[in-house]
């Protein structure tokens, strides 16, 4: 009795173990296969979205194909990061091709622009989103990169400042920095674009990681006064000390005339 209990056990511990493996082994490959399905077809689905939000959004400026009309420029070349800049930022679409476009309110979704993205990628060669890594950045040659190529135009504290014709820099203070690194490798408007034989990657990143830190700059002496510079710190403080150095001499003029006058005061 006892050897047929342990045979009887035995064989359901293997019957056990056979199904499991095979379960284990048909939940792996269909997990697999539906893996490499995803991967397969999420961006060929990003796409074919994209494309139509682009017919039904886009066609009238951009053309058929992304080819350009009079209305807007063509987009076979625009690349990824082109059009993630001008959607984020909401300048596109565009009110008027006669003003500069402005910054204002995103007008699609996250998803809608990954999908409009995804197939202005698809039409051609242009540069793609900046990968960014800013722990592995150097914030000091950001500052001197930044100094030297970005601060002629947005000012040294990235506050944005006057160009020709009317127009303008942006100021970078709520720019995504995503964004800040893809308006270096496209050059929307009169901005220059800082292509890889220019700015490396490791320097984009570098001078991403600075615009960080003059979005969120040390207040060491509390009050920041706008960030605008020596000029205005000197007149607060000029404005502040001659106010202090005012009110000691009124006080010692007081003082001064208090005891004069008790000085010539008859004794009682």
């Amino acid at each position: 009795m006892r050897s047929s209990r342990h045979l009887v056990l035995v064989a359901l511990a293997a019957v056990a173990l056979a199904v499991g493996v095979v379960q284990g082994t048909a939940g792996a490959g269909e997990s697999g296969g539906a893996g490499d399905t995803t991967s397969g077809t999420s961006q060929a689905d990003l796409v074919a979205a994209g494309e139509q939000l682009f017919l039904t959004s886009c066609i009238s400026c951009h053309g058929v194909d992304g080819v350009g009309t009079p209305n807007g420029p063509p987009l076979t070349a625009a690349g990824e990061a082109n059009a993630d800049f001008m959607l984020r930022t909401g300048r596109m679409p565009m009110a008027s091709s006669d003003v500069q476009p402005p910054d204002k309110p995103v007008a699609y979704t996250d998803t809608e622009i990954r999908q409009l993205v995804a197939y202005v990628g698809s039409l051609g060669d242009g540069p793609p989103i900046p990968q960014l890594d800013l722990d592995a950045a150097d914030v000091t040659n950001g500052g001197q990169l930044f100094r030297a190529n970005c601060a002629p135009c947005h000012n040294a504290s990235g506050i944005g400042g006057a160009l020709s014709y009317g127009r303008h820099a942006p100021s970078l203070q709520e720019t995504g920095l995503e964004q800040v690194a893809e308006a270096m490798r496209v050059g929307p408007g009169q901005m220059p674009r800082f292509g890889p034989d220019v700015l490396t990657d490791q320097e984009v990143n570098d001078i991403v990681a600075y615009v960080d830190y003059l979005q969120n700059p040390d207040d060491p002496g509390g009050l920041n006064l706008g960030y605008t510079g020596p000029v205005a710190e000197g007149f607060v403080a000029l404005v502040i000390g001659l106010g202090a150095l005012m009110l000691v001499i009124r006080w010692i003029t007081r003082e001064r005339r208090a005891a004069g006058a008790r000085e010539g005061a008859p004794d009682a």
